[in-house]
């Protein structure tokens, strides 16, 4: 029997008694994916650090308690947090426009107060099985800043920025009960060896957007049909280079599979940090950033759940091994063919990895005017790091690193990276503008370029 990992708590009005066997099991067992801040980088010098921290934290909480999920659902949690620091802190520094939210802080309040306060409210309404160890690092990035009127005005600034977030997600669709009702055939999905696990969180297809105005907004259009020469072409390509043995991969193609096999989410919450520290962005330009590329990224999950449970197309694996059935002469069944990496629950098209990836480069292209991203992105799955310059070739090795894999079909993950940049763009025409010191919003700056998507299968 497969048994699920610990989940962040559902509404309110459900499931109570769940939290304390939550609270048992996360307690004790806490293999965080990154290292626990270091209290030492709390300086006046530096305010930015406290925001750069509650990330860690907030990524840790999370991974912790989804353990690993292969699902979308650590976007989501990311995304919540950060855009309730976002109004904490820019609601008292100003420069950009509140998110969803009029309610601006006392002009001398301690905005790096306000960022913990915001962030550790937000995780403790979600995540209280993490209230010991939450409460500790709220305690000491407290203690780091000096006592007195400024710190208690942020403390308060920060705690109504949570409680907006918190509100604003009440009824949000989290938990609901939403069926994939497709039965069997050629091209549908179906649950894949070895697990034989059910479509995995398909609450995720209809929930709320931060942004966005609905989950369909950015729904592509139809996969290719399974008699059609794309729909071949990347059978065959998968069948070659996405095999677990034999396959026509490179040792370098192996490990950009490998590379990108493990948790997204974590490996962006890192090199983000890690891009804000070397850049000394400030605690506004900080906040900024973590919202953008979260709050894209959450809704980079809806869009390609919504995708998944709308079109629920097979995996690889079921189209290689029961491609006798799909009646098209250009493919070959191979019963015995296994990919390189497990496979997740849920359907192929479109991928999620993809969409995310690209949502995310074009949410840094956008705040940072540029496409050149400048990324140290790290990995657990190969324990090494890899250097990304460009939004161009974050998005290229993510799309060949799924079809390499043998999870996606390459029409899947360019259709992704696809809707994953327009989301993002969408969303920065909307959302995290700068504004006047009068208040007023000034034009935003030209769109920079879009970034490729890879290979075209058309």
């Amino acid at each position: 029997m497969h048994q699920k990992p610990p989940l962040p708590v559902p509404p309110r009005s459900r499931v109570r008694a769940f939290l304390c066997a939550v609270a048992a099991i996360a307690l004790v067992t806490l293999t965080a994916a990154t290292s626990p801040p270091d209290t030492d980088t709390r300086t006046a010098a530096d305010p930015a650090a406290v925001v750069r921290e509650w990330n860690a934290i907030a990524t840790d909480t999370i991974t912790t308690s989804l353990g690993p999920r292969p699902s979308g659902q650590a976007a989501i949690w990311e995304g919540f947090v950060s855009v309730a620091v976002y109004n904490a802190v820019v609601g008292i520094e100003g420069r950009y426009a509140l998110y969803k939210w009029h309610e601006r802080g006392p002009a001398k309040a301690s905005s790096a107060a306000a960022a913990a306060t915001a962030a550790h409210d937000v995780l403790l309404t979600y995540f209280p099985a993490f209230k010991e160890r939450l409460d500790t690092a709220y305690a000491d990035s407290l203690a780091a800043l000096p006592a007195g009127q400024a710190r208690d005005r942020g403390v308060d600034y920060g705690k109504r920025a949570a409680a907006r977030i918190i509100e604003l997600r009440e009824g949000d669709g989290r938990f609901a009960d939403v069926p994939f009702t497709a039965s069997p055939a050629p091209g549908v999905w179906r649950p894949t060896p070895p697990a034989f696990q059910p479509f995995i969180d398909t609450w995720l297809a209809r929930l709320r957007p931060l942004l966005l105005a609905s989950p369909q907004q950015f729904r592509p259009g139809e996969p290719p049909a399974l008699s059609s020469a794309a729909y071949a072409k990347d059978v065959q390509e998968l069948k070659v280079m996405g095999a677990k043995t034999g396959s026509g991969r490179s040792a370098q193609q192996t490990e950009t599979a490998l590379f990108f096999s493990g948790n997204l989410v974590v490996q962006v919450q890192t090199a983000v940090r890690d891009h804000a520290a070397r850049h000394r962005l400030g605690i506004a330009e900080t906040a900024r950033l973590f919202a953008a590329v979260n709050a894209s990224a959450t809704d980079a999950v809806v869009t390609a759940w919504d995708a998944k449970l709308h079109y629920g197309t097979w995996r690889p694996i079921t189209a290689i091994r029961l491609a006798d059935t799909d009646g098209n002469p250009a493919t070959t069944a191979d019963p015995a063919w296994e990919p390189l990496l497990l496979t997740p629950p849920h359907p192929d098209y479109i991928a999620g990895h993809t969409t995310v990836a690209a949502a995310v480069a074009r949410a840094m292209s956008g705040v940072l005017g540029t496409s050149h991203i400048d990324l140290h992105v790290p990995s657990e799955a190969t324990g090494n790091t890899r250097f990304y310059g460009s939004a161009d070739d974050l998005n290229r090795d993510v799309v060949d690193a799924r079809v390499w894999g043998g999870v996606h079909s390459r029409t899947a993950d360019v259709v992704g990276c696809r809707a994953g940049t327009r989301l993002a763009a969408w969303a920065l025409e909307h959302y995290f503008q700068p504004v006047a010191k009068d208040g007023t919003q000034p034009s935003p700056p030209g769109r920079s370029a879009e970034p490729k998507c890879g290979e075209d299968t058309d």
